[in-house]
């Protein structure tokens, strides 16, 4: 199971950079991009369906609208462990039999969490649809646990800390610097949790988040691939039609605390053998954060910035003035409170990081001093519309793109509405979106470095 969605293919990168441009307001168009056929079940849980004939394959999801960001104090990782044990069984299905069950029917599923929301998916051949249907319905109404599974995938988790996080610098000081940029939000905290708190995660503790939170009323369910809408409707009124709804906890988050200072972190280690560094701004999302007006130029300015290897901080700092191996900008407006945006360079050999932070930092003044130019921003969302078109070659890219919107209280209409709003930003809108965004008082920069060499004495 992922943990964020870190383990991701290069096609499902496509995907999130298409959400990132997609999550905005505005009116659908008359043609939009996957004109799906959406619909409620009396118990509240609400489908989407994207019928796309072009192979005989379905993608079959279900999101639920909660994620890290909405943990109790000192249950931090509870969504993630629920997320592992949903696969332990139900008095009809043993532990671990429903990913055996897909396997032999030819198909592959997962799941995955994040700080405002949880999903499950299977991708199988079309004439499995009902077979998934099934597997996932059973699990969302009759899950069951014994302490023994609990206690043996708690040390799962614990092993899926320390090989991914505690052992990976990059990844350690990535966690680090949110936890320094968030000063009293739940974003904060990592989605995988603290090593004490998954260590005093129980059984209990899963089951009471799972009937608090795991209710048809409080998912989605996402439907992409050869199928008909008629044959979805049915499939989900006979499989999901039985589980009652029932009230669910409001999404209750904490506000942020005002930014009065920078933030600088330093981690050094001896698995790191190229030093780097990096900067993470906290920014607006498209349903807030701040001047949620800007999300959608800041979309523009980032890829203009530091998108690719024609974008300004790499023809300055790698071509033009030979400092560093790579420099990058990037910007991720997919939460329910609070985007980030960022900053990266590696140095060239014979370079220092502070070498590199000073030529990228001499850019951003640039930036703001003279602005963008109407060339830069159109060739920006040039290219950002042919990655889109691009991704929608995969199926499960609208499955995920609907589902990661609706759970986060984004509609329809703003997915289908994206290619408007996307050519629509301008110069303007590019230019007082940086002002707002770099503000280093809202800013954590980190170094990552090789551990240092002990003095050597006389």
């Amino acid at each position: 199971m992922a943990v964020a969605f870190r383990a991701r293919s290069r096609r499902w990168l496509q995907a999130v950079a298409v959400a990132g441009a997609m999550f905005c307001g505005g009116q659908a168009l008359a043609q939009g991009l996957f004109n799906p056929v959406t619909f409620t079940l009396d118990n509240g849980l609400q489908v989407v369906v994207l019928p796309r004939a072009r192979v005989p394959a379905v993608v079959h999801m279900v999101w639920y609208r909660v994620g890290s960001a909405d943990e109790q104090a000192g249950k931090g990782g509870i969504a993630h462990f629920l997320e592992h044990l949903m696969f332990k069984g139900t008095p009809s299905v043993a532990p671990g039999e429903l990913s055996k069950i897909v396997a032999r029917n030819g198909g592959r599923d997962n799941a995955f969490t994040n700080q405002d929301y949880t999903g499950y998916y299977q991708t199988v051949a079309a004439d499995r649809l009902e077979l998934v249907m099934r597997l996932e319905s059973d699990r969302m109404a009759n899950l069951v646990l014994t302490d023994a599974e609990v206690d043996l995938e708690r040390e799962v988790v614990l092993e899926e800390r320390r090989s991914r996080t505690d052992n990976q610098p990059s990844a350690l000081l990535t966690e680090q610097m949110r936890a320094a940029l968030f000063l009293s939000h739940n974003y904060r905290n990592p989605v995988i949790g603290w090593e004490w708190e998954i260590r005093g995660l129980t059984r209990d503790d899963a089951l009471a988040f799972y009937r608090r939170h795991y209710a048809p009323n409080n998912a989605i369910l996402v439907v992409a691939g050869d199928v008909t809408v008629e044959r979805v409707r049915a499939l989900a009124v006979q499989y999901y039609g039985p589980i009652p709804g029932r009230e669910v906890p409001p999404r209750l988050r904490f506000q942020e605390s005002p930014h009065q200072a920078a933030r600088r972190l330093e981690l050094r280690s001896e698995q790191v053998r190229e030093p780097s560094w990096r900067r993470v701004y906290m920014a607006p999302s498209y349903s807030g954060g701040g001047d949620a007006r800007h999300a959608y130029a800041l979309q523009v300015l980032m890829q203009l910035l530091g998108g690719d290897n024609t974008s300004r901080l790499w023809r300055a700092v790698v071509v033009e003035r030979a400092i560093a191996n790579s420099a990058s900008a990037w910007y991720d407006p997919r939460a329910i409170d609070f985007g980030s945006a960022g900053l990266f360079g590696q140095p060239r050999q014979g370079q220092t990081v502070e070498a590199v932070e000073a030529a990228i930092e001499a850019e951003i003044e640039r930036l703001l001093r003279d602005g963008v130019t109407e060339e830069e921003v159109e060739r920006a969302k040039r290219r950002m519309t042919a990655s889109a078109v691009y991704a929608l070659d995969d199926l499960d890219t609208g499955a995920r793109l609907f589902g990661e919107a609706l759970s986060m209280g984004r509609t329809v209409a703003d997915v289908e509405a994206w290619p408007e709003r996307i050519t629509g930003v301008t110069v303007d809108q590019v230019n007082e979106a940086a002002l707002a965004l770099f503000d280093i008082k809202r800013s954590v920069t980190g170094i990552l470095l090789p551990a240092a060499k002990p003095e050597r004495r006389s």
